[in-house]
């Protein structure tokens, strides 16, 4: 061997991991670095509430200690049923501080599908807040093994206007917090691959599916946000995206690790939304399209002006282009990213290009619609035919299966591994989304391979609410497709054949569904008559989809 040269192995054993150079990665460094450098800063605007950091980092070791002493450790489920507000920020860092994984609930389902979720993720604790009594009652009856209710008694909500606010029992969750010591100390994950979160998305069966992230890939998303953004320790970000879709897509992470303000909402409301901006001077904020929508189109009565421009990153459906001139002329910059609840939210961004401040505006919003790149924290992105994972050409005509590859990918499917094996086969997780490859490097969706119906940024399977009108006692056969929605993107559209002799109205099936179902997966259009089929049988779905969009948005 010449003099000098090193195996691999040599240098394997020289130069190994230790505690100086090696710790696991984990959001939870974020909060503990904002405390300790930003102590004083404001972290969290609610209402009239102000918490400083110092203040943000002591009740999440008082919540992680109280949950300590009623017994939730490593590996255990606490589950949260809440809207935007402190409870949820904190519980993004107090669950993790035990080891436990953090199950944040969408507050729109109903209370079978909430059942389903608690006892499928082994929920040992519930945190939910009293607007949601009800649906928390009904689910805790379904429940064979009841988890431990804490309940929110939020101060700055309006129970009254909601409809909610009764007391289930006597744990409120500031009298919980007052149990926990102040100076509880953080258990570091022995491996960042542990799991962090678990979050709930509809499967191609309609039965919701538990999608696990780790300690790793957290971390990573959220400094990929920071990346994709440009947010920094002068952000004040308003939470008009829903905390429980993907964590926030990880912006509960990124905010507090670029030492920015968290500005809490609980209701998406135009009006609210422009008094916030103007008000805590808000640089940054998130949402579906139907949020962007429902700026750009809302009264000038609810508008008000501001001195900066305000950076708006969008997901799913890119926004057409009469939104986003309506948006820049409201004082917004719109970033487009795609993602799935898979890959901890956004996985790929549309990274605009110089050149295309030269394009007009249609032609800009045509170059924004597109899925993009690789985001800055996901390894790389491939469009390929599904069956011999053999790339497309960069042609923007040849159609494959768009796929992702990298440490922001999810774990796998909770107690489901087939489904798992199915998602990472050959090498790559499978989005289900059919999409082309362009000559600069950038995908672009045209067609969802599963049919699952994006309605306000929520996620429906078709599946799911053909199962609840197959079990309409006059319905023979059903089939639900997306129908174009100015509003909401797509709304679920249902067609039916009815059984021989049976009368019903569409009134009847929609109210059929609202007693069955959460209500936005509900039908906003219902068609009677045959189904179009193949000679198999088969329904052809994409007849329907025609029709849906003859019926207009």
């Amino acid at each position: 061997m010449a003099q000098g040269h090193h195996t691999g192995s040599v240098w394997e054993q020289d130069l190994g991991r230790n505690p100086a150079n090696y710790v696991p990665l984990t959001p939870l460094s974020f909060l503990l670095r904002a405390a300790a450098v930003y102590p004083a800063k404001t972290a969290v605007i609610h209402g009239r509430r102000r918490i400083t950091y110092a203040e943000f980092a002591e009740r999440c070791r008082r919540f992680a200690s109280a949950l300590a002493a009623r017994g939730v450790g490593k590996g255990d489920t606490v589950a949260l049923l809440a809207p935007n507000i402190p409870a949820m920020l904190e519980a993004h860092y107090a669950v993790p501080m035990l080891g436990a994984v953090l199950n944040t609930i969408n507050i729109r389902l109903d209370a079978d599908t909430v059942a389903f979720i608690l006892e499928h993720g082994g929920a040992k604790v519930l945190v939910a807040d009293c607007e949601f009594a009800e649906v928390t009652a009904k689910a805790m009856a379904r429940c064979g093994v009841k988890p431990l209710l804490v309940e929110i008694d939020d101060s700055e909500a309006d129970y009254a206007a909601s409809g909610g606010g009764r007391r289930l029992g006597e744990l409120e969750y500031e009298d919980f917090l007052a149990e926990g010591d102040p100076a509880f100390v953080p258990r570091w994950p022995d491996d960042e691959w542990e799991a962090i979160a678990l979050n709930y998305t509809s499967g191609t069966t309609g039965n919701p599916k538990g999608v696990v992230y780790h300690h790793r890939g957290a971390y990573l998303n959220a400094l990929g946000d920071i990346c994709s953004t440009g947010i920094d320790r002068h952000c004040v970000y308003l939470w008009t995206l829903p905390m429980f879709h993907c964590n926030g897509w990880c912006f509960t992470w990124a905010v507090t690790a670029a030492n920015g303000t968290h500005v809490c909402l609980r209701k998406v409301e135009a009006a609210a939304v422009y008094r916030l901006i103007k008000q805590h001077d808000v640089t940054t904020l998130c949402g579906a399209p139907i949020v962007l929508n429902l700026l750009a189109n809302a009264p000038d009565s609810a508008k008000t002006s501001f001195d900066r421009v305000v950076e708006v990153v969008t997901g799913g459906a890119a926004p057409p282009s009469a939104i986003i001139e309506a948006m820049e002329r409201n004082g917004f910059h719109v970033t487009h990213l795609y993602g799935l609840t898979e890959t901890y939210g956004p996985a790929t961004i549309c990274a605009p290009q110089e050149s295309w401040d030269q394009l007009d505006l249609e032609g800009r919003a045509r170059a924004m619609s597109r899925q993009g790149v690789p985001d800055t924290t996901l390894e790389a992105v491939l469009v390929a035919d599904p069956e011999t994972m053999e790339p497309v050409p960069q042609d923007g005509q040849t159609i494959g299966e768009l796929m992702l590859r990298g440490n922001t990918v999810m774990k796998g499917y909770l107690k489901n591994a087939k489904a798992t094996a199915e998602a990472f086969r050959g090498g790559w997780f499978h989005s289900g989304d059919l999409a082309v490859w362009h000559p600069d490097g950038y995908a672009e969706i045209k067609d969802r391979a599963k049919d699952i119906i994006i309605s306000g940024g929520e996620n429906i399977s078709s599946l799911e609410v053909e199962e609840v009108l197959y079990r309409h006692p006059k319905v023979l056969e059903a089939a639900v497709v997306a129908r174009p929605d100015e509003k909401w993107g797509e709304t679920p559209c249902a067609f039916v054949t009815l059984r021989d002799g049976a009368e019903a109205t569409e009134r009847d099936i929609v109210d059929w569904c609202r007693s069955h179902m959460a209500g936005f997966k509900i039908p906003r259009t219902v068609r009677f008559g045959p189904l179009p089929k193949t000679s198999t049988g088969k329904i052809q779905k994409f007849v329907l989809r025609e029709r849906a969009k003859e019926l207009g948005g």
